[in-house]
Formats: structure tokens, sequence, C-alpha cells
């Protein structure tokens, strides 16, 4: 099931592991605490936990999920894995989880599945998002293009920020 166990984390001892279709409103929660993560219905993480269980991840301690990163493989797209949301829970931020989280799913989905790209996109005030994904790409010594996606007039009034589409890799498949 691909899951392991990694070194304690304040202590405690941390499990990481792909999605269970029981997780959707676990992961609900924890994204709730999480802004400037968008949240989306209970439902959505349910299917998301169904259809999306292998490319993403979760982070537990003592069965509480303290931390997610959720992706998809893009229609059209099979040589990518993108990244949808990374979530830590509060208590639990700066201790290097998300970056653990990441190296997970490099290990299981790109290597598993030979993909060459890593796709997020992050809106320009969220600079935790962006110090991981530039640092991850560093550390692993591939490429990043930053470019914009969505522009904030798409999201009508909602005062929503654009979002910036970070392409890493490529990825060298005989890892």
């Amino acid at each position: 099931m691909n899951d392991f166990i990694e070194q304690p984390v304040s202590g405690d001892k941390l499990i990481l592991r792909q999605l269970q279709q029981g997780d959707g409103a676990a992961l609900h929660s924890l994204i709730a605490t999480c802004p400037p993560l968008d949240l989306n219905s209970c439902y959505s993480y349910l299917l998301l936990c169904l259809h999306h269980a292998k490319t993403s991840v979760v982070a537990e301690i003592d069965g509480v999920l303290v931390g997610a990163v959720t992706g998809y493989i893009p229609p059209g797209q099979p040589d990518s894995l993108f990244i949808w949301q990374v979530a830590v829970a509060p208590q639990l931020r700066g201790q290097g989880l998300a970056r653990l989280m990441l190296e997970y799913l490099r290990r299981t989905c790109i290597s598993e599945n030979k993909l060459l790209w890593i796709e997020t996109t992050i809106s320009p005030s969220n600079t935790a998002s962006h110090h991981l994904f530039t640092s991850f790409t560093l550390q692993h010594d591939v490429g990043c293009a930053i470019t914009t996606l969505f522009p904030a007039e798409m999201f009508g009034e909602s005062g929503h920020e654009e979002e910036k589409l970070y392409r890493i890799g490529p990825w060298d498949r005989s890892r």
C-alpha cells in the first residue's frame, strides 16, 4: 500500500500513506484549518479520495490527519502530476512535513509512473507554497517554468488572486 513511517515529528510517530476512501471528511476538516487554501465541499474530498488516492498522500499521527498533498494526472497529460492542494496542520508547520509528502509523491508517482512533470498553481501571496516548490525544484536540480494560468479576472468578482502555474521538471524517467 506504499505506507511508510518517517522520523518522528514533534516526538510523535508520523505515517505517510495514500488516501483512503474514508479520509474525505477528515481531509475536509484539515483543509479548513489551512487558509489560504480554498475549502471545497466535503463531497469533493470524498470523490478525491475515491478517484485520486494513488496520486495523493496524507500524513497521520495517532490516526489523525495532520497533512495532505492532493494531486491527479490531468486528462490529456499522462506525463504530468498536478498538485491540487498542500495542507499541514497549524501545529506542525515549519517542520518539513510538506516537503516529506512531496518527496513521497515523487518516489511513488513520478518514479513508478515514469512521469516527466509536476505542476501546481500558486497565488502570488502564498509565499509558503512558492518557497516549498522552488526549493523542492532546487533540491532535485530540475527546471521550473512559472506562467499565469488563471488571471484574477477569470475568478469574476470573488476577489481571488491570479493563479500562477509552476511546471517542474522534466524528471529523469530512469529514476
